[in-house]
């Protein structure tokens, strides 16, 4: 029996665990309520969002009426055929940033400000890897979003402001109830998300690409998922760190697209059932369910149906981590991956690539 032919129960396995994560988090995507869509001019920017922006600096902490009012004229409401989500202001010349999944496939869309005034806005550039878009309105003038220096602390105030269910410059409060999340991907994207903020504050479908702010009116991240309550879940909110925002936007404003490790395989979780069929002591690391012909796994030896221990280091114990992992890389990186095979642990170099566009 060959080396492939003795997972082959492993990738039927692997599907059903997959679709099943998938389902789930398709009810957990946040866009625009009854008209949304599945779960929601050119130039150079003059001044991006960044510290010590337009908004929210002065505001006493905890002051969340006087937070709500500063930060509300950097949140948009963006209309696409599909149905509507949320943005913020990113620059004062009319850029808007949002999230990949609420403009979808649109080249146009059109953007409501908090003043009541509409602009059609183009959509510039997306990348789904970090579910983050860019818009261009024909607005200026505009009071671009604060980003906070740093990531927040559990427990920190957490405001949310965006258009639930269409539900225009509607704020909700709560705290920083998590740091470093990642949820599976959903049925209407296949990458997984990580390294996302959790909040109680309450994000609903419409919410998505809208403000989550700190006690200060800065940003801390942008809205982006939810666990419903028919999941058993009690406010569990999603958000891209403001850091990572920022670093995207940059490149897309920059490049038109933003640079991702690759590493060339579909990773999933080993789940109890995986383990057993495995013949593992018990569930926890990560399998390639597939590689990349030509990629950088495969090129360092890499099999479908190896079990990925360890990134340079770091255990992994879900696909999800390997994602994490792969996210503080840029392509050109090499780094040391300690695989298992067989019952036999080899370690093995990959040199990473750039993620394919096509």
């Amino acid at each position: 029996m060959t080396h492939l032919e003795r997972y082959n129960p492993l990738r039927s396995s692997l599907r059903r665990v997959l679709l099943a994560a998938a389902v789930m988090i398709a009810l957990a995507g946040c866009t625009g309520g009854g008209s949304s869509g599945p779960t929601a001019s050119g130039g150079t920017a003059q001044t991006q969002g960044g510290v010590g922006g337009q908004t929210g600096g002065a505001q006493p902490a905890g002051d969340i009426p006087g937070i709500v009012a500063s930060v509300q004229p950097s949140v948009v409401t963006i209309f696409t055929k599909g149905g509507l989500g949320s943005g913020v202001v990113y620059s004062k010349d009319g850029l808007i940033l949002t999230n990949e999944h609420v403009v979808g496939d649109s080249t146009k869309v059109e953007v409501a400000f908090a003043d009541g005034q509409r602009s059609a806005g183009q959509v510039l550039a997306t990348d789904a890897v970090s579910d983050l878009a860019l818009v261009r309105t024909g607005r200026d003038g505009l009071p671009a979003v604060t980003f906070a220096p740093e990531l927040p602390k559990i427990g920190e105030l957490a405001v949310v402001i965006g258009s639930p269910l269409g539900f225009e410059n509607t704020a909700t409060a709560g705290i920083i109830s998590g740091l470093h999340r990642s949820i599976p991907g959903s049925s209407s994207s296949s990458l997984a998300l990580v390294d996302l903020i959790q909040t109680d504050a309450p994000i609903s479908p419409g919410n998505s690409g809208g403000a989550v702010v700190n006690a200060q009116g800065q940003l801390v991240g942008i809205s982006e998922a939810y666990i419903p309550p028919e999941a058993g879940a009690v406010s569990l909110g999603f958000a891209i760190p403001a850091a990572t925002a920022r670093e995207v936007a940059g490149e897309l404003l920059k490049n038109g697209v933003a640079k991702h490790a690759f590493m060339g395989l579909v990773p999933a979780t080993i789940t109890p059932e995986i383990a057993q069929q495995l013949g593992m002591p018990q569930a926890g690391g990560v399998v390639a369910l597939n590689v990349t012909n030509g990629g950088p796994a495969d090129k360092a030896g890499i099999r479908t149906g190896d079990v990925l221990v360890s990134v340079d280091g770091e255990d992994l114990e879900t696909a999800e981590d390997l994602l994490a992992v792969l996210r503080k890389h840029d392509p050109g990186d090499v780094v040391t991956v300690e695989v298992l095979r067989g019952g036999d642990t080899s370690q093995v170099k990959v040199t990473l690539s750039g993620r394919p566009t096509g």
